[in-house]
C-alpha cells in the first residue's frame, strides 16, 4: 500500500476501469449494472464534496472512495462514502485505510458523523469492516437490496458520530 490522495480529472479513465465492473456485477452498490460512464462519472466525481484515490506503490490507482454530504440542510453535517477497492488489491488493507482516512477527512471539513445508507447484508467482509471501525448497525431495510444471485435482501444503514453534536439550546 502506498498513498491516499485527492482525485484529479486525470484519473477518470483509471477509476472508471475501477468501478465499471464493481456496478456491473450488482452486488455491493445500487447503481444501475449498466450505468452509464457519464453518469457514473457525476455520480463519483461530480456530485461528491471530494473524491480520493489509492494508489500502489508502482502508481497505479487500486481503490477510490468518495465523501459527500449525505443529506442537503439540516442533515449535511452528516457524511456519506462510497468505498471500492480493485479485486487484485482486496485484503491489502485499503478498505480499512480508507475508512479511516475518510473519518478524518469528515471531521476536517466539518462533518460530525457518518453514516452508510445502503450496505447490502449479503456484503459481511464490509460490515464486519465497518462494525470494526466503530459503526453501528442502526437500521435495517427488509429486501431492499435485490442481489442478483441472493434475490432480495437487507439493506443496513450504519452510523457513526465522528464529533460532538452541536447544542444550540
Amino acid at each position: 500500500m502506498s498513498s491516499i490522495r485527492l482525485a484529479t480529472a486525470a484519473d477518470w479513465p483509471a477509476l472508471w476501469r475501477l468501478l465499471s465492473p464493481v456496478f456491473a456485477a450488482g452486488r455491493t452498490y445500487a447503481y444501475p449494472p449498466d450505468i452509464a460512464e457519464a453518469d457514473a462519472r457525476a455520480a463519483w466525481m461530480n456530485k461528491p464534496a471530494a473524491t480520493f484515490v489509492g494508489e500502489a506503490d508502482n502508481g497505479t490507482i487500486v481503490a477510490t472512495y468518495y465523501l459527500v454530504a449525505n443529506q442537503p440542510g439540516q442533515g449535511a453535517h452528516v457524511a456519506n462514502c462510497g468505498y471500492v477497492v480493485a479485486e487484485a488489491a482486496r485484503g491489502a488493507g485499503w478498505a480499512s485505510a480508507m475508512c479511516e482516512h475518510s473519518q478524518r477527512e469528515a471531521v476536517a471539513r466539518g462533518f460530525r458523523a457518518m453514516q452508510y445508507n445502503f450496505v447490502a447484508e449479503t456484503n459481511a467482509g464490509a460490515v464486519r469492516l465497518w462494525q470494526k471501525h466503530g459503526f453501528e448497525i442502526v437500521g435495517r431495510l427488509p429486501g431492499a437490496f435485490c442481489h442478483p444471485e441472493a434475490g432480495d435482501v437487507d439493506a443496513l444503514v450504519m452510523y457513526k458520530r465522528l464529533a460532538p453534536p452541536l447544542n444550540r439550546r
